[in-house]
């Protein structure tokens, strides 16, 4: 199995087993998709746009379309919002959603390890990307050159956190709705 965040698509068959049965096209219609799930997969979402708005802002920061007062009045709120929430909802997941997922379908317990060390690398791209805004940011009323190398720097460091946020939500979503369509979120304990 590729576990590696940079470079799997998705899980092999031997993970997929509840996914075959409750196909993405089918969750929002399912009886057992409850409020806890709903909220989970809202958050996953706003994650997403979020994450697309940041990256979004950046660069038309960076084609001189804002000005950079406007950029880091509008940026470093969202950002941190953004990094704090995503720390968070990890956190959540680690320490009580996921034991109580692991214990209910042992089968599945390989795709929570692989998970719970996406959270590890997720989190190291966190402070990665704290370090590098910082040092953009600061670079805002800086030359030229040091803004361009700081704008670059924190582009590259952006955009892999991203991507490796997105694989991760979609292949966490994939292991965890359809266990719980097919369980049930009041058998499972997360009604």
């Amino acid at each position: 199995m590729d576990s590696d965040l940079d470079t799997r698509l998705g899980w092999p068959a031997e993970l997929r087993f509840l996914l075959d049965r409750y196909p993405r096209e089918q969750w929002m219609a399912h009886a057992n998709l409850g409020q806890m799930a709903r909220f989970w997969l809202d958050r996953h979402q706003m994650f997403r746009e979020l994450g697309g708005a940041l990256k979004d802002a950046t660069e038309e920061f960076r084609a001189g379309t804002v000005t950079p007062q406007e950029f880091q009045a509008w940026f470093g709120p969202r950002l941190q919002f953004f990094l704090q929430q995503l720390h968070a909802h990890h956190q959540i997941e680690d320490h009580h959603y996921f034991p109580i997922f692991r214990a209910a379908e042992t089968r599945l317990v390989n795709g929570f390890e692989v998970l719970e060390k996406d959270h590890e690398i997720l989190h190291e791209g966190i402070l990665r990307s704290v370090e590098s805004a910082n040092e953009f940011l600061k670079s805002l009323h800086a030359g030229d050159d040091k803004l361009r190398s700081a704008g670059d720097s924190y582009t590259g460091v952006n955009e892999a956190l991203l991507k490796k946020m997105l694989r991760h939500l979609d292949d966490e979503e994939d292991l965890i709705v359809p266990l719980i369509l097919d369980r049930g979120e009041d058998q499972l304990g997360v009604g």
